[in-house]
């Protein structure tokens, strides 16, 4: 899925990735996990990735059907070249007022899936994240 990338259009993101998970039974649990980092990284983009102007953001869903059942998800810009991994990570054992702002959104991301990357290639952002949806195949 490729649109403009505003954050009037997070729940077109939202309902293309649950669209994916539901046909695989995701858990309610996990896919609340994806559809928060989905709506942190995607809001992101909106608001970062192409100040002042505008720009595309493209959403990638896949599930490999392993064992285990992953899903993987790719979200793409064209914008500034920027790497939200690369900030360390806050330290939580401080208080909210003690804490520097930012950052937060991307450690709970990094908490909450499997797996997170980053990388720029070919004038193009991609954050790549991943999240076991079942352990095991079903059996029918």
């Amino acid at each position: 899925m490729t649109i403009p990338a505003t954050v009037e259009n997070l729940d077109k993101v939202i309902a293309f990735v649950d669209q994916q998970l539901e046909r695989f039974q995701c858990p309610m649990e996990t896919q609340f996990q994806i559809d928060v980092a989905v709506e942190e990284i995607y809001v992101n983009i909106a608001h970062y990735a192409y100040t002042p102007g505008q720009g595309e953001a493209t959403i990638r869903c896949e599930v490999e059907e392993g064992p285990p059942v992953q899903v993987v998800i790719e979200l793409l810009d064209n914008g500034v070249p920027y790497d939200p991994l690369a900030k360390a990570d806050p330290d939580v054992s401080l208080t909210a007022e003690e804490r520097e702002i930012g950052g937060l959104g991307i450690f709970m991301v990094k908490q909450s899936m499997d797996h997170v990357a980053y990388r720029y290639e070919n004038g193009k952002n991609i954050l790549t994240l991943r999240k076991t949806l079942h352990e095991k195949e079903e059996k029918a």
